[in-house]
């Protein structure tokens, strides 16, 4: 029976000198080989064109490099192009590269499957099957900065923690994988310009605050009113809004970094005079924007789009009481590439 390869990028760079010296080879190529790794995102060892054959053969026999892969790629009618994403163990996710004229923005996941149950999300449908390895984040991230320069002729500007799964539900894999993005020993990107989007964990949210990432915060809030936010949110009954606004406040006040609430308006759930109010008070209470994100249809007919009429009177409200709101327009709806479509139905008609 073959021995299982240990997958390399597990491995600390000095885990990887220790390993180096057991076998009679020079510590210093440690940092060559993790660069290749994070920093170029090698998916072989042949790649690592700088180490010697004899290393790089020895190298192939003791470890693998367990990378995610393109399984199946759409192109929206819009630019938006959404990948089916194959991991190591044959289980899929979904990650979106969405073009704008000045940018192009990754929207990744953090779990296969969601650890919450949304009643608008289709991701949520899905079981949470397992959170994702530092690598996995990283490897589609590093898979849609090449498609942007491939596709649009520009690296990849932005990323947003939006795709399947609860980010603050793999808390540690996610904040491992954002310092390897955002290191000159990984990515090297702005951690300025990724967003973590999160359901709302208070403890999560204080945790995050403390870890000097330099990251901006989105909350997915959807109502101000706390039993209709229960009842599109199901698991939000065992986090208050008032708990959470604690943690906004103390995110706030560590990063000095506004929040931006994400919002969907539904007809008749939470379309009246009376949930504008209580956004707008919710709003005041610490530095905030609001997104009006355009719903995507799962199948559920719970939930209809908003009018037009209600999102005017919602921009109109927001706006005199002094709080910045922008419309978001959706991206990718035509292949199920939109913000809370993703659910790998592309591959399972396959």
């Amino acid at each position: 029976m073959s021995q299982i390869k240990k997958d390399i990028r597990k491995l600390s760079l000095q885990e990887i000198e220790s390993e180096l010296t057991s076998i009679g080879e020079k510590s210093f190529r440690a940092k060559q080989i993790y660069e290749w790794l994070w920093k170029k995102n090698a998916h072989t060892f042949e790649d690592m064109t700088n180490l010697s054959k004899k290393l790089r053969d020895e190298l192939n026999q003791i470890f693998s490099i367990q990378n995610a892969n393109v399984d199946l790629l759409q192109k929206s009618n819009d630019g938006t192009i959404k990948n089916g994403v194959k991991l190591h163990d044959g289980l899929m996710v979904e990650s979106v590269l969405i073009p704008t004229e000045t940018r192009t923005t990754a929207c990744v996941s953090s779990q296969v499957g969601c650890s919450l149950n949304c009643e608008f999300c289709a991701t949520a449908k899905l079981k949470r099957m397992r959170n994702l390895d530092v690598a996995e984040i990283v490897d589609q991230v590093a898979l849609i900065d090449r498609q942007s320069k491939l596709y649009f002729d520009r690296p990849l500007s932005n990323i947003v923690f939006m795709g399947m799964g609860e980010p603050m539900m793999n808390y540690k894999n996610v904040v491992d994988a954002i310092r390897k993005i955002t290191t000159p020993e990984g990515l090297g990107m702005s951690p300025r310009r990724i967003t973590v989007s999160t359901s709302g964990i208070p403890k999560m949210i204080n945790m995050l605050a403390d870890e000097n990432l330099r990251v901006k915060l989105a909350l997915s809030l959807h109502t101000a009113i706390e039993h209709k936010r229960n009842d599109i949110m199901p698991f939000s009954d065992k986090f208050p809004l008032t708990e959470i606004m604690e943690a906004l406040q103390y995110w706030y006040k560590a990063t000095g970094s506004v929040i931006t609430f994400e919002y969907c308006v539904w007809k008749g759930i939470n379309d009246g005079d009376e949930d504008i109010k209580a956004l707008i008070k919710y709003c005041r209470q610490v530095p905030s924007k609001v997104n009006l994100i355009q719903y995507n249809p799962i199948g559920e007919g719970k939930f209809d789009h908003r009018s037009i009429e209600a999102e005017e009177r919602y921009v109109r409200e927001l706006e005199k009481a002094g709080i910045t709101v922008m419309v978001r327009k959706s991206r990718g709806g035509d292949i199920d590439a939109a913000c809370g479509q993703l659910a790998n139905k592309s591959t399972e008609a396959e």
